[in-house]
C-alpha cells in the first residue's frame, strides 16, 4: 500500500476534499480507523482529523443544528442496510487487504466478490458506516 502523502490543512492553495464521519465515541473510531487502514492521527479529538493514503477522514460526534446549519441534524446510521454516500477504497490486491484487514478487526459483509471489471468487499465501522474496498480486474 502506498505511504500518505503529506499535505498541509489549511492548503496553501486551492483545495484539499475530506469526507466528515459522524461517529458516536471519537475514541472507538480513531483507533479503528488507525488499527484497521492505518490512517495517521493528526488531530486526537474534537475534532478527531485522520490522514488515510492520499485522502482526509473528520470524525466527530453528531448534534443538532448550528448557526451556518440552521435545519440539520448530524447523527449516526439510523438503519446501516439504507446508505447514501460511502467511501471507496481503491486497491492493488483486494485478498491480500481483506485477509490483513480482516486480522485487524474489521468486519467484511461478504469475502471478495468477482464483478466484471472489479472485485469488491464491503466493511462497515463500529458505527455502521459502508466502507467499499475494490480492485480493478486486468482487461
Amino acid at each position: 500500500m502506498n505511504t500518505a502523502q503529506e499535505y498541509e490543512l489549511p492548503p496553501p492553495d486551492g483545495f484539499i476534499l475530506t469526507h466528515f464521519v459522524v461517529v458516536s465515541d471519537q475514541d472507538r473510531s480513531r483507533d479503528y480507523y488507525q488499527k484497521v487502514f492505518g490512517a495517521k492521527v493528526i488531530r486526537d479529538r474534537d475534532p478527531v482529523i485522520l490522514q488515510l493514503a492520499n485522502s482526509w477522514l473528520i470524525l466527530n460526534v453528531g448534534g443538532g443544528p448550528t448557526a451556518d446549519k440552521p435545519t440539520v441534524t448530524l447523527t449516526t446510521p439510523t438503519d446501516p442496510n439504507t446508505v447514501s454516500a460511502f467511501l471507496n477504497i481503491r486497491v492493488a490486491d483486494i485478498h491480500r487487504v481483506h485477509r490483513e484487514w480482516a486480522a485487524r478487526r474489521a468486519h467484511f459483509l461478504t469475502d471478495p466478490v468477482q464483478h466484471p471489471h472489479e472485485i469488491r468487499a464491503y466493511i462497515r465501522d463500529p458505527d455502521g458506516h459502508l466502507i467499499e474496498v475494490g480492485q480493478a480486474r486486468s482487461e
